[in-house]
């Protein structure tokens, strides 16, 4: 019998959540194999065999936290052995008074039933199997969030598939059907009593996942252990719009990728860094860190909250080079396939709150990390030109937050601007990059 151990995962990831078993008690596994997905608080690891056999037995259920080198799984590497080796060695203990050649033939009858027993448990693991309803991992996650059981819900999809709308369905069937049943209580108390569960309102609690936790605790941190301050400015996208309308269609062709803004703002966040490094440096201890490197990381929403994968190097990329790292990482980002990799380092963080409508924000800096710049929604606004006149304009407000311990506010301020004068004159980026 050997047991699964939770591996080393990466650098400063000791422990996890079990999110999914992807094998039961019973089930052949050969080495390699998945057995377990776990989630950490930056990505969902899977957890393999490390020998061939059976599972002979489950020691952590979902939902469990464990902690690296805890045993998660025992496996049989001798197969269908394990079903019956306790009834082999009881058998065996009766038989010591009798003659070897009764030995030899109990020896048989009890391998014969071990073998019947091994039968009636794969069978009864397949019909278990059988009978699970069939979700994916995300889907189920969901229901173990909201509480709802699988096996109660009737799926949509006509091979028998549970979506998460189904999940959220039922989730919402049972919050109303609460309600219902805690308006008729209510109805059936006097004042006095009605009076006394004012407060008592139906609620539904679900637990943090492990990465909404450590989300919320980084965020906390980053506010605690930084002196942050954030500085605004707005940038005029006339000509940045022009430029895409007229660049867009020669670009896809050539590149296979569309041109977005992202790719613009990257390249002018990298220009001002270089001329105020101090904003892509990081302090430890009483040391200041000047990163001669530009990984920017670029924050992505996804189910399970905020996440920043890095577009490394970014500073020797062109704009298809940037527009397509950028599109590969949010498409791993909202199909949790991120790798810790994927997550680590950074020099200097991009948020856009725009593509959900914010129109002025104030980022909060992604340790440690001491700069972050926060994009945002683009509205026409009246805008007063040079000669006096009153145009209507494209704007968009920018931010900038900063960790003053090392940057001051000139140097912020300073940065932001440069980073407007270059989005304003897109020409000399593309030209650049």
């Amino acid at each position: 019998m050997k047991e699964i151990i939770v591996p080393e995962l990466a650098e400063s990831i000791t422990e996890g959540t079990v999110a999914e078993w992807l094998v039961q008690k019973g089930d052949q596994v050969q080495k390699g194999d998945a057995v377990l997905e776990l989630e950490t608080d930056k990505v969902n690891v899977e957890v393999n065999a490390d020998t061939a056999g059976v599972i002979a037995e489950l020691l952590v259920e979902e939902g469990d936290d464990v902690e690296v080198g805890d045993a998660i799984a025992k496996v049989d590497e001798n197969g269908e052995a394990s079903a019956s080796s306790d009834d082999g060695s009881e058998a065996k203990s009766k038989e010591d008074d009798k003659a070897e050649e009764s030995k030899s033939e109990s020896k048989e009858e009890t391998k014969q039933e071990a073998n019947e027993v091994s039968e009636q448990a794969q069978e009864e693991t397949s019909q278990q199997d059988a009978e699970q309803p069939v979700a994916s991992p995300a889907t189920r996650k969901r229901a173990r969030e909201l509480g709802i059981d699988l096996n109660e819900i009737k799926p949509k999809d006509p091979v028998g598939r549970i979506s998460k709308e189904d999940v959220e369905a039922a989730a919402k069937e049972k919050s109303e059907g609460s309600k219902k049943q805690e308006g008729k209580k209510e109805s059936k108390k006097d004042d006095k009593s009605a009076e006394k569960t004012e407060f008592e309102k139906p609620v539904d609690r679900v637990k943090m996942s492990r990465r909404r936790q450590t989300i919320a605790k980084r965020l906390v941190e980053a506010q605690e252990q930084s002196a942050m301050l954030t500085t605004f400015n707005e940038v005029d996208m006339t000509n940045i719009m022009n430029l895409r309308k007229e660049r867009k269609d020669e670009f896809e062709q050539k590149h296979g990728i569309k041109l977005g803004f992202m790719s613009f703002f990257t390249k002018a966040v990298i220009g001002a860094l270089k001329e105020f490094p101090l904003l892509n440096a990081e302090i430890q201890g009483d040391e200041i860190v000047m990163k001669k490197f530009y990984d920017i990381g670029m924050a992505v929403s996804t189910e399970e909250g905020l996440v920043v994968p890095v577009v490394r190097d970014a500073d020797r990329l062109s704009f298809a080079g940037i527009e397509g790292q950028i599109m590969d990482v949010a498409k791993k980002a909202r199909d949790g396939q991120l790798s810790m990799g994927d997550l680590q380092g950074g020099s200097f963080t991009i948020t856009n709150g725009g593509i959900f409508g914010s129109l002025l924000s104030t980022p909060i800096l992604n340790t440690p990390q001491v700069g972050i710049l926060g994009m945002h929604k683009i509205e026409k606004r009246p805008k007063v030109m040079p000669d006096d006149s009153i145009q209507v304009r494209p704007m968009m407000y920018l931010a900038v937050s900063y960790d003053h311990r090392i940057v001051d506010g000139r140097e912020a301020v300073q940065f932001l601007d440069r980073v407007k004068q270059m989005v304003e004159d897109p020409y000399d980026l593309l030209l650049e990059g």
